[in-house]
C-alpha cells in the first residue's frame, strides 16, 4: 500500500466464513504457506476462480497442492528454520518477507513509482517532513515581502518589517525578481554614515538591492532549500516560476520546524 498499490491482509479462516467478499474480479492474491497445504487456503481456491481472481502462492515445494492450484508459484524453499527445534516457522517466515518485499519493489519499479508519489502517500510522521515540496511551506500573496524597483528606502524597511522576514524581493515592472534587500544590506548601507546624507531615506529599492539572488523551485524538495540555506548562509530563498516571476519565499526557521535533522 506504501508504494501505491492498494493491499490489505485477510485471514484465510475468516476468508472462508465470509471475508472473501472483500476480494473483487481485478485482485490478486498473494497466499503465503510453507507447506502448501494449509487447508483453509485451499479451500478458497474455488471462490477465487468463481471470481476470475488469480492466486500467487508462496511455498517451498512446487509439488504442493497450493502450489498446483495456483496461477502463478514462487518458491521459498529453506534448509531449516532457525527454531533450535527446527519447529517453530522462523527463517521460512523471513525468507517469506524478503520475497513479499522484492514483489513490493517489482511492482513499484513497473509502475514508475516516484519519491515524489511516496511523499503523497506519507505526509506525517518524520519522513513526510522530509519528502516535503517547497510549495508546501512556502509564504504566499501577501505574506511575501515584495518592493519594486524605485520604492524609497523608506518604505522598503516598512515591508521588510511588516513581513518579518529579514528581506524583501525587488520587483520590475512585470515583476519578476531581479534583486534582494536583506537586513544585513540595510544594516551595512545605514552603518557607512549614509543615514546622515539628505534624503536617505528617498533612496530608491534599486541603489542598495543585491542582483541575482539564489532562488529555488517550487516542486524542489525542502531539503535542497534546507542545503541551499545552510550552504550559502542564507536564511531566505525567494520561490520563483521558470520565467522569474515571484511565487513565495521560504524562510530557515519554516524548515528548522519540520526537525529535518
Amino acid at each position: 500500500a506504501s508504494t501505491g498499490t492498494p493491499a490489505l491482509f485477510l485471514h484465510p479462516a475468516e476468508a472462508i466464513h465470509g471475508d472473501l467478499g472483500m476480494i473483487v474480479e481485478g485482485d490478486v492474491v498473494l497466499a503465503a504457506s510453507f507447506s502448501g497445504n494449509t487447508e483453509e487456503l485451499l479451500q478458497m481456491g474455488p471462490a477465487l476462480r468463481r471470481k476470475s481472481v488469480p492466486m500467487i502462492a508462496i511455498t517451498a515445494s512446487a509439488d504442493s497442492a497450493l502450489a498446483r492450484s495456483a496461477a502463478v508459484h514462487l518458491r521459498a524453499a529453506i534448509d531449516q528454520e532457525a527454531c533450535p527445534l527446527n519447529l517453530a516457522p522462523t527463517a521460512s517466515t523471513t525468507a517469506t518477507l524478503a520475497l513479499g518485499d522484492a514483489l513490493a519493489m517489482a511492482l513499484s519499479e513497473a509502475k514508475g513509482f516516484t519519491s515524489e508519489d511516496f511523499a503523497h502517500l506519507h505526509p506525517a510522521g518524520q519522513l513526510g517532513r522530509r519528502l516535503k515540496q517547497v510549495e508546501q511551506v512556502m509564504h504566499r500573496d501577501e505574506a511575501v515581502p515584495a518592493v519594486d524597483l524605485d520604492t524609497p528606502l523608506r518604505e522598503t524597511i516598512y515591508e521588510m518589517s511588516k513581513k518579518g522576514l529579514g528581506i524583501t524581493a525587488v520587483l520590475d515592472a512585470d515583476r519578476r525578481l531581479v534583486g534582494v534587500v536583506s537586513d544585513g544590506d540595510l544594516r551595512r548601507f545605514l552603518g557607512a554614515d549614509e543615514i546622515d546624507r539628505p534624503g536617505v531615506l528617498n533612496r530608491s529599492a534599486a541603489s542598495l538591492m543585491k542582483q541575482g539572488p539564489r532562488t529555488i523551485d517550487k516542486s524542489a524538495p525542502v531539503l535542497e532549500a534546507l542545503r541551499m540555506m545552510e550552504d550559502h548562509r542564507i536564511t531566505s530563498l525567494f520561490v520563483c516560476d521558470p520565467d522569474q516571476r515571484l511565487l513565495g519565499v521560504v524562510h530557515i526557521h519554516d524548515l528548522w520546524g519540520l526537525g529535518l535533522r
